[in-house]
């Protein structure tokens, strides 16, 4: 049987998106209880990507568990936001150009993100995902983070004992036993969130860097990828727009607004495209040929993202925001108006933001339906007992998801 693997992207608070996806997916095949023996998260899907690994029951009732943090996500549960932290967090950087650019007593960042380390410690049990390994339900997770030292993309990985590291060009796979801390260093927003120190090193944000978003995936023996992508970009029907003639120049959030879709977008699409290139090129060569190729394999995915522009999302959004940090975004251009919006869907950690984009998740989901049911199909047939083969459709009765 092929190995499924499912690769979540990041995007701060995008990550939403993700499990709206997944909780269609528990609808949409009921019966197969455990679709994904490997598991790769980078940044906010590191954590989704944890959450779903380290969770004992099935695959279904893993989904809801994480649906139910993100339905009762706030703001403060994630980074401190009161006007006093924001200014606290500003000053900070402003005193480091009399430091050499280093912080005193912690590393530099603009918020603290200390609830976020409480808030993961208390609902994912860390020591359920090598129990798991043990029992044969899980393969290996990959959790990928940057570098500050060296600038290589670091996939830390806990999986079978079969498994090896690799290393290739700027990035490397090492195998470890995964820690809030390693959540904490993949999530880290350059700038925004503090960097992590493990491993005698300092690591920020995964998506920093990472040339190659499914590699780890192809490393740890996966065949089939399911990717749930934070971007609306893959659409054909985003491709050549005309676009609206801008009424300013960019503001400062709409500049670090591309920065941050070129770290947590354009890597994900590039590396997918390169997939489908090689699949085609591969089906040109005979299967003789094709056999004596160097770690070269046809790789079947298929990849859920977002119908609508989350950017429009959070720009309606941003008043569910604190006071504080709505005051912050709106003076850095952080709004629909200004142009800037693109940040604050990063940042917008409020549960109407990410309960809207559970439900946009579970729709896209939901429209992509056959293809999913066609994806999973090898090993829906595997699962299936005989009992659930007469059944009747196999469909479930009590809708699981809860937005």
């Amino acid at each position: 049987m092929p190995t499924n693997a499912l690769i979540l992207s990041g995007g701060g608070a995008r990550a939403a998106y993700q499990v709206g996806v997944l909780q269609a997916l528990a609808d949409i095949l009921p019966n197969l209880h455990n679709p994904f023996p490997i598991i790769c998260g980078t940044s906010a899907g590191a954590i989704n990507a944890t959450a779903m690994a380290a969770h004992k029951g099935e695959f279904r009732q893993a989904a809801l568990a994480l649906a139910e943090t993100w339905r009762t996500l706030e703001v403060d549960k994630v980074f401190r936001s009161r006007a006093l932290d924001l200014m606290s967090g500003l000053f900070k950087v402003g005193v480091s150009v009399f430091n050499e650019g280093v912080g005193r007593d912690r590393p530099l960042a603009l918020l603290d993100n200390s609830p976020l380390r409480q808030l993961l410690t208390d609902v994912i049990p860390f020591d359920n995902i090598e129990q798991r390994i043990t029992e044969g339900q899980l393969r290996a997770i990959s959790i990928t983070a940057m570098s500050y030292s060296s600038g290589e993309s670091v996939s830390f990985f806990q999986g079978a004992p079969d498994l090896q590291p690799w290393r290739r060009a700027r990035r490397l796979g090492r195998p470890t036993r995964l820690t809030v801390d390693h959540l904490l260093a993949s999530s880290a927003i350059p700038t925004i969130f503090p960097a992590v120190y493990l491993d005698r090193e300092y690591f920020g944000d995964g998506a920093m860097r990472q040339v190659a978003p499914i590699s780890p995936a192809l490393h740890l023996g996966a065949d089939r990828l399911f990717v749930i992508g934070v971007s609306a970009n893959r659409s054909p029907s985003h491709w050549g727009k005309s676009k609206v003639p801008p009424r300013h120049s960019p503001s400062m959030a709409q500049i670090i607004g591309q920065m941050f879709n070129s770290a947590f977008i354009d890597a994900l699409e590039g590396d997918l495209e390169h997939v489908e290139r090689v699949n085609a090129l591969l089906a040109l060569i005979d299967k003789d040929r094709c056999q004596q190729t160097d770690h070269l394999r046809s790789v079947e995915t298929l990849v859920i993202s977002p119908s609508k522009p989350l950017d429009k999302i959070a720009g309606r959004r941003v008043r569910d925001l604190p006071a504080g940090l709505r005051f912050f975004l709106r003076q850095t251009g952080a709004t629909a108006r200004g142009g800037g919006s693109a940040v604050a869907s990063y940042l917008l950690f409020s549960h109407g933001y990410c309960n809207e984009l559970m439900e946009l998740g579970y729709q896209d989901a939901m429209w992509e339906r056959e293809a999913i049911e066609k994806f999973f199909a090898p090993s829906f047939e595997k699962s299936e007992s005989p009992a659930d083969a007469n059944s009747g459709s196999g469909k479930n009765s009590s809708p699981l998801r809860t937005f």
